[in-house]
């Protein structure tokens, strides 16, 4: 029996290791595979919920903490200085341990980091989730730019894998697996109602809408402004209905902090009516997706995830402007009076019908394993890791 392939695998946030967890998971599985979990990121900070721990929580062993948030910065210098950070932890650990490849997902600034610390250790990097637009956050330029650094690539539906093709990069190293997010859904054993309200202890038995709201990172939108106009229009919808509010904090790009702050504040004042919590862990996140009245913000779960639910949905701003929406979405700007009207609309039976017929674009089947047999293989590919050349053929249909 051949050894097995040392490959490294990448987390800094709590989204993407819900996302990565079945990957991680049949990876530690596989005999075939050594492999290292390295964490970084918000995972490591007591601000964004230590996450690390729900990894931990979950079997998984750490192989390296990598940490590279500093207390106090803010805006693009702090962004500037993680990646900064990134690189330089990462390119160290990679030069002493030498992975076969790298798995990464998606399209933040670490992680763009943690690409370029492969390129320049060497060290080939495979890329989850490639493809996507999202015209509303830098992570739009940092997700194509992982993209021309990583010899392979997993796109999560048709749309996505043209336009990796459409970046020059080979047909035979891109595959259309889908999404990891859809698998989860489809798979994961979800927490009913009165379980899940005891385990954040606030009472979800009541009618209730699920909020994430990020930074926009492109196009300088006031992330104060936009929050103070997504509160007044939870207010005056509560007041109307009676609605009350689960809330998970918003990450840690540039302008995060200032929302959590005004979310604190909100909430102390809305004690019966509203929690907001840092983090609430993959399974009580889609338990309460699916029991959800109404998913509201602009996090990539209320575009991607919420169609396989059918659940209705509101996506705020242009933060994930370019994505396939499905027909149990609605859109509108960041502004008080289209955030109400668009939640009144979601809230009405005539558009739970609607939400119901949604059919996702990601559903790809056992995305997590199609990952991990593709990984496998081409990576004891001769030749694997080579320079890239750029594809000028035709395009799929």
């Amino acid at each position: 029996m051949s050894q097995p392939v040392k490959l490294a695998v990448v987390t800094g946030t709590r989204a993407e290791y819900g996302l990565l967890r079945p990957v991680i998971q049949n990876l530690m599985a596989c005999p075939e595979a050594e492999l290292s979990v390295l964490v970084t990121g918000a995972h490591l900070a007591p601000e964004y919920g230590n996450t690390v721990a729900e990894i931990e929580a979950d079997g998984v062993p750490v192989a390296a903490r990598i940490p590279i948030l500093a207390p106090g910065e803010s805006g693009p210098l702090a962004t500037a200085g993680a990646v900064e950070r990134t690189i330089h932890g990462f390119v160290r650990w990679f030069a002493e341990n030498r992975p076969a490849c790298v798995l990464v997902l998606g399209d933040r600034y670490e992680i763009f980091a943690v690409a370029q610390a492969a390129a320049f250790a060497g060290v080939p990097v495979a890329h989850i989730s490639g493809g996507d637009v999202t015209l509303g956050a830098a992570d739009d330029w940092y997700r194509h730019c992982i993209t021309k650094i990583a010899h392979l690539h997993f796109p999560s539906c048709d749309e996505s894998a043209r336009r990796v093709i459409q970046m020059g990069e080979q047909p035979a190293t891109v595959f259309n697996v889908g999404g990891l997010g859809d698998e989860n859904i489809r798979t994961m054993t979800l927490l009913g109602l009165d379980e899940l309200s005891q385990s954040i202890g606030f009472d979800l038995t009541r009618p209730y809408g699920l909020v994430t709201f990020h930074p926009e990172t492109a196009g300088g939108a006031d992330p104060a402004a936009q929050s103070d106009a997504l509160l007044a229009a939870m207010d005056a919808v509560s007041a109307a209905t009676g609605l009350h509010w689960l809330v998970t904090k918003a990450n840690a790009d540039a302008g995060g902090l200032i929302i959590n702050e005004e979310l604190d504040r909100w909430a102390a004042a809305h004690p019966d009516t509203v929690a907001v919590r840092t983090s609430l862990g993959v399974v009580r996140y889609l338990s309460a997706m699916k029991g959800a009245a109404v998913v509201l913000g602009n996090s990539s779960s209320g575009v991607v995830e919420t169609p396989t639910f059918g659940v209705p949905t509101v996506n705020v701003g242009d933060r994930q402007k370019g994505r396939p929406i499905c027909e149990n979405v609605i859109g509108c700007p960041a502004d008080e009076s289209a955030i109400e009207a668009a939640l009144h609309k979601a809230l009405s039976p005539a558009f739970r019908t609607t939400a119901r017929k949604a059919r996702s674009p990601y559903n790809g089947g056992n995305t997590s394993e199609k990952i991990v047999e593709i990984l496998l293989r081409e990576v004891r590919r001769p030749g694997f890791g080579a320079p890239k050349t750029f594809y000028e053929g035709e395009l799929p249909k």
